[in-house]
């Protein structure tokens, strides 16, 4: 079993910065790549950002120049580095983890394991 607890979610003006946090733990072994999604109201769940186990990062368009994922193995813990938010930033913000292939991928099916999420509201 692997549990996926994130934190770091608050409520910040537009142009502000926040950073948000995901600490696996359990059979953590298994876990190859981990990243974020996030889903707002009314909308499907989408990539946000993820990193392999070696720590090559992925973005999406929309927080490409923006958003830094990191990641620190030792701790079981990714980072998610949120600068010039958006009000369209706004939504619940879920860590997600994959145990079975090693490359990331942008589909939300491919990840099994995920976190109880964090909300991010950013207001203009």
């Amino acid at each position: 079993q692997v549990l996926l607890v994130e934190s770091g979610g608050d409520s910040v003006q537009s142009g502000g910065s926040l950073r948000l946090s995901c600490t696996a733990s359990g059979s953590t072994d298994v876990v190859t790549c981990m990243g974020w999604f996030r889903q707002a109201p009314g909308k499907e769940r989408e990539e946000v950002a993820t990193i392999d186990k070696i720590g090559r990062p992925y973005y999406s368009d929309s927080v490409k120049g923006r958003f830094t994922i990191s990641r620190d193995n030792s701790k079981n813990m990714i980072s998610l580095q949120m600068n010039s938010l958006k009000p369209e930033d706004t939504a619940m913000y879920f860590c997600a983890a994959r145990r079975d292939y090693s490359a990331c991928s942008r589909s939300v099916n491919a990840y099994t394991l995920w976190g109880q999420g964090t909300q991010v509201t950013v207001s203009s």
